[in-house]
């Protein structure tokens, strides 16, 4: 799973796929700055987000130029790629596939033309009413270009830009403003033309969005605040739920086309956004390091060491070691140099299973009673490799704490998360996922603990994988995805 802060736990096993995060966008006007090389470091500060994909669109304010290729930021572009890509505005985007297949076709920023030139968006987030959109492309731009787009099994992204071609209205911002409404689901939209930069944010806020100014002279926005660190922008303030900002060079214009109803997404704060990021002013780090905290009150246990999965267990078990007085430790060691690869192992390594991106300590584990922190188990794959591993080195006991509650239900909002029949969360009660993966305990947090550590009210939040309440309609054709039971749809 693709994280900027270090190795997930499930990308330690391929076959163990955990969430994915759909993209990470980043805008920005600067007359006074080299805008391609500053949206490459954005990207660069986004890559957890998405990492099948890369691109970055750019004008000048006569032309726009896009470059784009699969992969990786800095295996797209390089020093010739980016000194071609003039301009004072800029669009980029790091892309992981949750609509549409994972091509070159479906890299984004997707360019498609407009009344007066030519549109280039990049988009997070992920749409729930697609076919309602396809019967609009109909009704403006005729059935061959639906049929067309249909059949080709386009993205919702593509979608959106088509429509924001039809030639109604004079302007590009006149064009957004009467399609946003008709826009469901989540989605954090940063696109330009020759002459503006604009950027969306769904009525729920379910993705997060930020504005920043530059120093010098502009402005930036971006899916978290880590990337307007990473470029020198200073923190402005978030992108309202329903806004719609218009930027040029009379600098930036807000308007709204659809009630704020916030509904931000839960598993960013648990892990989704780095940690170095801010949502709604908790500090992501500080969110995590509470929720170890809330799971030692939770579920104490006497031991000798907590220990993180590394590295997106670090926060939450520094939290528990402060909260249970337990020394914290190191109890793997992490190839640093071990990243995604596309060779497959041979069947020797793959029977070593994590071993190629972590090894015990053993000096550290030896005769130790462990309590090791997660930050959640989708299949169970990675964990039961741990814990055996563990055991291997010598571990008197293994006890893992998940700073999530169990995953049960899919999201329909910019996370791939398995089907229901493949999250042990649905197919297992607690403790036949604590025996099927070999620990001598399990605690999950609960609901209640983990909303509590992100200082905002349930009702401003989505925990809807956790807990089957879903704040917008689901897709009619995903149906079959919540198995036979119920969906609650929060009012």
């Amino acid at each position: 799973m693709p994280r900027g802060d270090g190795l997930l736990t499930h990308e330690l096993d391929p076959q163990d796929q955990g969430p994915q995060d759909a993209c990470g966008v980043f805008g920005i006007y600067a007359p006074n700055e080299e805008v391609a090389k500053l949206t490459y470091f954005g990207l660069y500060a986004l890559q957890h987000r998405g990492q099948e994909s890369a691109g970055i669109a750019t004008s000048n304010g006569d032309k726009l130029l896009v470059y784009k290729d699969m992969g990786l930021v800095s295996q797209v572009f390089d020093e010739a790629a980016l000194s071609a890509l003039t301009g004072h505005i800029a669009v980029g985007h790091a892309r992981y596939s949750t609509t549409g297949a994972s091509t070159w076709a479906n890299a984004q920023p997707t360019l498609g033309p407009t009344k007066h030139g030519t549109v280039a968006l990049g988009h997070n987030g992920n749409l729930t009413n697609t076919h309602r959109l396809l019967d609009l492309v109909e009704e403006r731009l005729g059935h061959d270009r639906r049929e067309a787009m249909h059949g080709g099994g386009c993205t919702d992204t593509a979608i959106l830009t088509a429509l924001l071609g039809w030639d109604r209205y004079d302007t590009l911002a006149e064009t957004a403003i009467e399609l946003l409404p008709h826009v469901e689901g989540a989605f954090c939209l940063v696109f330009t033309d020759e002459d503006t930069l604009y950027a969306a944010r769904d009525p729920q806020g379910v993705r997060p969005l930020v504005l920043g100014k530059v120093p010098s002279g502009g402005w930036v926005v971006a899916s978290e605040t880590a990337a307007l660190d990473i470029v020198g922008a200073v923190f402005e303030r978030e992108v309202e739920p329903g806004e719609f900002l218009t930027i040029n060079g009379d600098g930036v214009h807000s308007q709204h086309f659809a009630k704020a109803d916030p509904k931000g997404c839960i598993f960013e704060y648990v892990y989704l956004a780095r940690p170095d990021t801010t949502i709604n002013g908790r500090s992501l780090h500080a969110a995590r390091v509470e929720m170890g905290r809330q799971l030692a009150r939770e579920y104490p246990v006497e031991a000798d060491m907590v220990m993180p999965t590394p590295e997106s267990g670090t926060p939450a078990a520094v939290g528990y070691a402060q909260e249970s007085g337990i020394k914290f430790g190191q109890g793997l060691v992490k190839n640093a140099y071990v990243g995604r690869t596309f060779i497959q192992p041979s069947q020797t390594l793959r029977q070593l299973g994590i071993r190629l991106k972590l090894n015990p300590l053993r000096e550290q584990i030896e005769g130790k009673r462990l309590v090791v922190v997660d930050d959640s188990i989708v299949r169970g794959n990675t964990q039961r490799a741990v814990v055996a591993m563990l055991r291997e080195a010598g571990a008197a006991e293994v006890h893992l704490r998940i700073s999530s509650p169990p995953v049960e239900w899919p999201c329909f909002y910019g996370i791939d998360f398995a089907t229901r029949d493949e999250l042990i969360g649905v197919q297992m009660s607690v403790e036949e996922i604590r025996a099927d993966l070999g620990a001598d305990s399990l605690g999950y947090i609960s609901v209640d603990g983990m909303i509590a550590a992100t200082e905002q009210s349930r009702e401003r939040l989505c925990t809807a994988c956790f807990t089957g309440e879903y704040p917008i309609e689901p897709p009619v054709n995903a149906k079959h995805l919540l198995a036979s039971q119920p969906v609650e749809v929060s009012p």
